[in-house]
């Protein structure tokens, strides 16, 4: 059993813009933190209907500062984003990421986000937040990129439950 939400935050006529959205996962939720700090390609190998490649540029796996870029379709269109991991909490599950280049950056002035797991026994919650700062006003507020972390949510969510 899935769920999920949106929170979106903006101030009218505000470049800047904030989405929070919560799914409920039920496999374990340690496992699925590991999988997004450290096993990034489980995650292409999972999701390989929504995610084509990923590739390390700098530094290690799970470390503040490594560099991911991430090849995904959307929308019909293959994007690449290239993104820099800025914080990592493993007590609260947490890890915070930078969008440095890559086709989003077409559209956004900045792009970050969050993504945190809490720990509620067999059923767990997983939160995504991003946060932008769009160029302009005819840009679209990221609400279908949402939705793409929230069926690659579900998909890793799926294998870890069935692999248990």
């Amino acid at each position: 059993y899935y769920y999920n939400f949106v929170i979106y935050h903006r101030r009218k006529m505000s470049l800047q813009g904030k989405l929070i959205s919560e799914i409920n996962i039920k496999c374990d939720g340690d496992v699925f933190h590991e999988i997004i700090k450290y096993k990034p390609h489980d995650i292409f190998r999972i999701c390989s209907d929504k995610i084509q490649n990923m590739d390390i540029h700098e530094g290690e796996l799970g470390n503040i500062g490594s560099v991911k870029s991430w090849k995904f379709t959307h929308g019909g269109k293959e994007i690449v984003v290239k993104e820099v991991i800025e914080e990592i909490d493993d007590e609260k599950k947490l890890i915070k990421k930078k969008v440095i280049e890559g086709d989003l950056l077409d559209y956004y002035k900045s792009f970050y986000v969050t993504i945190q797991v809490e720990i509620k026994g067999e059923n767990n919650l997983v939160t995504w937040i991003m946060e932008y700062e769009k160029k302009n006003t005819n840009v679209p507020d990221p609400h279908t990129y949402m939705e793409l972390c929230l069926n690659v949510t579900k998909d890793i969510g799926l294998t870890i439950s069935s692999d248990a």
